[in-house]
């Protein structure tokens, strides 16, 4: 499916990239997908680079259906442990590494509230305090957290102290870049 222009059959919501405007794909375009990380697609169109949900992607038919998949196993994982793995699935549309390796979390806090569950903040900064993408990745940040067993409220919050620059990524993300 990767690198494969694609006909949609249905209509789909899509959000543009860099801007973060949403969009609506109208059925019978044709889409070239780039990239398919996390739970999105990138794909290019005539209106430009967007991003898609799996979700979307598979109502459309853009996709096929997800088989199931072999479940890792996670008992034996703290909530720390979860959560950043849950990070670890949200990625940039325009840049192939997890926001974890890109180095834009800052810090993450996990506050247990007894009678509740978990309270997360998390420190979150952009590569460009004016990407239009940076609410649509908090948002997919805070349900991808959200989701995990125990958790009952997230907040993802920008800062921009320090400033991110290259030095922050792993260096397996520097490498797959090509800035190692």
């Amino acid at each position: 499916m990767l690198n494969q222009e694609v006909i949609i059959e249905a209509e789909v919501a899509a959000i543009q990239v860099p801007g973060g405007n949403g969009l609506i794909l109208p059925e019978g375009s044709r889409i070239y997908i780039t990239q398919m990380l996390g739970r999105t697609i990138t794909a290019a169109t005539d209106m430009g680079l967007v991003r898609i949900t799996r979700d979307e992607a598979i109502r459309a038919s853009i996709l096929p259906p997800e088989e199931e998949k072999e479940q890792r196993d996670t008992t034996d994982m703290t909530l720390d442990e979860l959560i950043w793995e849950a990070l670890r699935q949200v990625y940039d549309p325009e840049i192939p590494v997890n926001i974890v390796d890109m180095g834009l979390i800052y810090d993450v806090e996990v506050v247990d509230v007894p009678d509740e569950g978990a309270h997360v903040h998390v420190l979150m900064t952009l590569t460009a305090p004016g990407c239009g993408m940076g609410p649509h990745m908090m948002a997919e940040a805070e349900a991808n957290i959200i989701a995990l067993p125990g958790v009952a409220e997230v907040d993802v919050e920008f800062v921009w102290d320090p400033p991110w620059n290259q030095s922050m990524m792993t260096e397996e993300a520097r490498m797959q870049l090509g800035f190692a």
